[in-house]
């Protein structure tokens, strides 16, 4: 409902129309934009303007600003607690959520889907398991119309309320690595390992650490033995690289089973890294890394060391749900995860 007010009269009430200014010579354009909610210090520009009067929208008790709306989904689908997100103001009645840490997106993706089927608002995301830093957006909400009703915006936030909202950045733990390199060639010094330092950096890059290093021959009993020692010596996470094709003579997989591990899989379905396992000791992972990983920018193993270090225990559901985004497009400069690569 459209009224019409002094000026002097009008903090508080939202504009109804877009407002010129002109400025001869110098300047022509918007001034202010319809949806604005008129401010003390807006008066006197109004006043220049040669405005008397303003057009404004008289919002009753069971409306809603789309500013107020966009704040209020904002801090409904963040839920309660410490989810590492912060809100921007509202701009041209959308609000930004963005990390405050880094971190893994977590994105409860029914929820997700009943908020968008409801009428009159929208809430966009990066793609679920997304890692992310700190101050990066990572979502935008917003009322589609100017005004909505005030009913829907609780029914909404009582859907968020209920699932402890829907959006958190899971922090990653920091966790002590211990890193097994498999083969003749480098344990006799025929060959220098250029698998170790790659695994190194991705490892450190999300704030844990290799701090035990081994090299061992391609028995598959000195592997379980590397790995008992890792395990004796308290690593958190174990890495093998090399050994994992299916050749008579890559026995790495045979050494994760004989260590007693519980094998999740071996095989992902994913390119590059399908010859990947993942294995469990109690709750030590253990992961077999194929020579992929050496290779390529993007590999199995960033898809999933991210939501290791999270602290999700993977199962092989979560690995055949990689399926769907698994085929890296070889790009040739490489945005992971900037991309589709992983993001079913």
């Amino acid at each position: 409902m459209l009224q019409k007010v002094r000026v002097e009269d009008s903090v508080g009430t939202v504009l109804a129309h877009d407002l010129t200014k002109i400025v001869p010579g110098e300047f022509k354009g918007r001034r202010f934009k319809k949806g604005h909610i008129i401010q003390a210090e807006d008066i006197p520009e109004l006043l220049r303007m040669g405005k008397e009067h303003l057009y404004v929208l008289a919002l009753g008790p069971d409306e809603v600003h789309e500013d107020e709306a966009a704040i209020r989904l904002a801090r409904a689908v963040a839920g309660d607690g410490d989810h590492g997100l912060e809100f921007s103001e509202p701009q041209e009645g959308k609000v930004n959520i963005i990390a405050t840490r880094d971190g893994l997106l977590k994105i409860n993706l029914a929820v997700l889907e009943e908020v968008n089927n409801r009428p009159d608002v929208i809430l966009a995301t990066l793609h679920n398991n997304y890692p992310v830093r700190a101050g990066q957006v990572v979502a935008g909400t917003r009322l589609i119309p100017l005004v909505g009703p005030r009913a829907e915006i609780e029914r909404i936030e009582e859907v968020c309320r209920r699932a402890g909202g829907i959006i958190k950045i899971a922090p990653y733990r920091r966790l002590r690595v211990g890193m097994i390199t498999t083969g003749n060639e480098v344990y006799k010094g025929r060959v220098k390992d250029a698998f170790g330092p790659v695994v190194r950096a991705k490892i450190a890059a999300y704030g844990s650490e290799v701090v035990r290093e081994t090299v061992v021959l391609d028995d598959a009993e000195a592997i379980r033995q590397a790995i008992a020692t890792m395990i004796a010596a308290g690593m958190e996470m174990v890495v093998l690289t090399g050994g994992m094709s299916v050749d008579p003579d890559d026995v790495t997989p045979e050494g994760i089973r004989r260590s007693g591990a519980e094998v999740v899989t071996y095989g992902a379905p994913v390119l590059p890294g399908a010859m990947f396992m993942l294995a469990y000791l109690g709750e030590v992972p253990v992961m077999g890394l194929p020579g992929c990983v050496m290779y390529y920018r993007a590999t199995i193993f960033d898809l999933v060391l991210p939501r290791v270090l999270a602290g999700e225990r993977l199962t092989r559901k979560d690995i055949a749900g990689l399926a769907a985004g698994g085929l890296c497009q070889g790009c040739p400069q490489c945005r992971y995860p900037a991309c589709a690569f992983g993001k079913g």
